[in-house]
């Protein structure tokens, strides 16, 4: 075991909608900008936010999620994403103390701070208050004695004078004031029904927006005392993960050649997707080529396997549908008994139709847009065999649309969803398994050796 010296902070706020994402991607953006190699992390299932990040550090986005992959897996995860860096940034999810429902501190932004020993800046919308922010921030500070809250950011300040207000209040709370930001016209994020609109969408506009939060964060914000700040986090304990197989000293590489070239769908409809599973992959000996559903006809030449992740295929249903060949080409790669993987806009996009518009039609049902928002976390085990996992292989995952698959789920399921919410869902048919639930492949490893060593053989 191994200790990291990773400077690091970890940003976090009271609750949703106070400006820890401009806060956490300015900040990013900003220690970036002095030359430091700033390794960006999400604490949550979020797959939007890290690639702010991403733009923002010019390093792979990446998230941190104690429900998705464990507790055990934070620091490693971490390491492994932070190797090499200078100081890392985490964004938090929701309110500090937020978790999974029912769950206690589970997936929460502090139980993830305590995991890394990381201080947390509490980023506070203090546009409504004055010397209440006093009792806020020391309520915050003294919940729980193993989250250390490093100081506060003021956001949405009125004036010079709510300024001294708040800085007078927060004297006696013993917390030091490490930036404060102006009430102003927000920068330009535009958001959708699932949150914000991904870079890969529009990502000259994306790259003004990431530039806008570094500016208000840089003139707002003391960078050295976060920078200081940063540098007092003890090292994080055990090794960085790898997606090598345990007891191997590299990749996979099978005898007689080169190993199956899975083909991964990405571009503006298909964003949702992390960046361990790519790793993953290739650790067991596949090569993975990425391609765009909305531009390319064709699967990559030599195709063996198909990934089809997350994403807004129904803000592009009309060009996917419109791609006559490669949904024929998908079609005929399903029929071929290949493995294919796919994952909420990936169950889409194989179904029949989605609003009515033709689709690849590998599964027989129907998929439409709706106004209920489904979201969650789920706790699942495997029905049967599949090409990703063997009977009874449990992992857990999340649940994030606004979309109906009719039926939900086919002769033979892809998942039993446990607890509360008991049922099953999702398809597996020939080398198929299609699924609404997003999974993080390095909680369980094997699913991505099975799915190339099915690659290899099918």
């Amino acid at each position: 075991m191994v200790s990291s010296p990773v400077p690091r902070l970890v940003v976090a706020a009271p609750s949703s909608g106070s400006g820890k994402t401009t806060v956490a991607t300015g900040l990013m953006a900003a220690f970036a900008a002095r030359g430091l190699a700033v390794s960006p992390h999400k604490v949550g299932p979020d797959y939007i936010d890290p690639g702010y990040h991403a733009l923002a550090t010019g390093r792979t986005g990446r998230n941190l999620d104690a429900y998705l992959c464990g507790p055990e897996l934070i620091a490693p995860l971490f390491l492994h994403g932070a190797r090499g860096c200078d100081l890392a940034v985490v964004e938090g999810v929701m309110g500090l103390y937020d978790g999974a429902a029912g769950e206690g501190e589970l997936a929460s932004t502090a139980q993830v701070a305590k995991l890394l020993r990381a201080p947390v800046v509490l980023v506070v919308d203090a546009s409504a208050q004055s010397r209440s922010v006093a009792a806020l921030v020391h309520g915050f500070a003294s919940w729980d004695p193993g989250v250390r809250i490093g100081g506060v950011i003021l956001n949405k300040v009125g004036s010079d004078r709510h300024e001294e207000l708040l800085r007078e209040a927060l004297d006696s709370a013993g917390v030091p004031v490490l930036g404060v930001l102006r009430r102003a016209r927000p920068v330009q994020t535009p958001s959708r029904h699932l949150g914000l609109v991904p870079v890969a969408e529009r990502r000259a506009a994306a790259t003004d927006s990431v530039a806008a939060m570094a500016a208000l964060v840089t003139a707002g914000c003391d960078l050295a005392a976060l920078e200081a700040l940063a540098r007092t986090a003890p090292p994080v304990p055990g090794d960085p993960w790898s997606p090598v197989p345990p007891g191997s000293d590299g990749p996979v590489r099978p005898a007689g050649g080169p190993g199956p070239r899975i083909a991964v769908a990405g571009g503006p409809a298909f964003t949702f997707s992390y960046a361990e599973h790519t790793e993953l992959l290739g650790a067991a000996g596949a090569e993975v080529v990425p391609f765009d559903p909305l531009r390319e006809e064709r699967l990559p030449d030599g195709t063996a396997g198909l990934v089809v992740g997350g994403g807004f295929p129904e803000v592009y249903a009309a060009e996917l549908s419109a791609n006559e060949p490669l949904r024929a080409a998908v079609a005929e790669l399903a029929a071929s008994g290949a493995p294919i993987a796919a994952e909420c806009a990936g169950l889409l996009y194989l179904c029949r139709e989605l609003d009515g518009r033709p689709m690849c039609g590998v599964l027989d049902a129907t998929a439409r847009m709706t106004q209920r928002l489904t979201l969650g976390y789920r706790d699942a085990v495997a029905v049967g065999d599949s090409a990703l996992a063997a009977a009874g292989t449990r992992m857990r995952g999340h649940e994030f649309h606004r979309t109906a698959v009719e039926p939900g789920a086919g002769a033979a399921p892809a998942w039993g969803i446990r607890g509360r919410d008991r049922r099953v869902e999702g398809f597996v048919q020939r080398g198929v398994h299609a699924s609404y639930l997003h999974t993080h492949w390095a909680s369980e490893p094997g699913v991505a050796r099975r799915f190339v060593e099915r690659c290899r053989t099918s």
